[in-house]
């Protein structure tokens, strides 16, 4: 008997863990996100893409921390390798999901963080793809406040263009499609409105009041800023960066 027990015992130890389930794994992503761990989010949810690699939520998420990590990024290689993944994810949850709001986002914001690094050439096109999938996923979700937010920063980098960029735009595509201050700040504005505890929003919107020569309109918008509760990982720079801004602006 004892012999037996102790066959058992050894067997326990040899045999493999369980192996988690997709939604297991997709659970501990999402926890992991919200505990501002991205880096350990990111992997979980590639993870699930080894077990099921059309998993729209895995794909679409996946993207937007790689787009997210890839701007905490030093090096331009490094930060292009992640935006380039980030990229190769969107495209892959808009083949699974071609009207899904999220995949749509994940999309212009990659487009987006490769066009803030790319030259004026690669800028100019990355920038009319990031309009585009920013107002699908608008058109799919139209309370989709971080969406606005992406139209409005496009808005704003279209507004600010240099005479170099806006030339290679009107080389290569005839111009691009007007954007203004005005609309930046109305989306920025309608990003707030819908998602309020969104703190990057508030450094973009202040920033476009300030070049807009709204100076008391940007200071207090960065006077709400420490009242708002950290969400994502970023969130304390992006607080700290208000704070050096209103500071700058006094």
């Amino acid at each position: 008997m004892f012999r037996g027990l102790l066959f058992a015992a050894m067997l326990g130890f040899c045999l493999p863990a369980k192996a988690q389930t997709v939604e297991e794994l997709l659970q501990q992503g999402d926890q992991l996100e919200k505990q501002m761990k991205e880096v350990d989010a990111l992997n979980k949810y590639k993870e699930v893409l080894k077990i099921q690699s059309n998993n729209l939520t895995a794909l679409t998420w996946a993207s937007l921390l790689d787009s997210r990590e890839g701007d905490r990024q030093e090096k331009k290689e490094a930060k292009s390798r992640f935006f380039e993944e980030a990229k190769a994810y969107a495209a892959q949850a808009l083949a699974v999901g071609p009207n899904d709001p999220d995949a749509n986002y994940a999309m212009a914001v990659a487009m987006g963080r490769i066009a803030l690094i790319a030259g004026a050439k690669d800028k100019v096109a990355a920038s009319k793809d990031v309009k585009q999938y920013a107002e699908l996923a608008i058109k799919f979700r139209p309370n989709f406040g971080e969406a606005w937010y992406v139209l409005g920063k496009w808005n704003y980098e279209v507004a600010t263009l240099n005479a170099f960029e806006k030339g290679a735009a009107k080389m290569l595509f005839g111009g691009l499609p007007d954007g203004t201050l005005a609309n930046a700040i109305a989306d920025f504005e309608k990003c707030r409105q819908l998602n309020p505890g969104f703190i990057l929003n508030y450094y973009d919107l202040a920033i476009a009041y300030k070049k807009n020569d709204q100076i008391d309109k940007a200071e207090e918008i960065l006077r709400k800023v420490p009242a708002l509760r950290p969400i994502h990982q970023d969130d304390p720079k992006f607080k700290a960066n208000c704070k050096k801004l209103l500071e700058d602006m006094q």
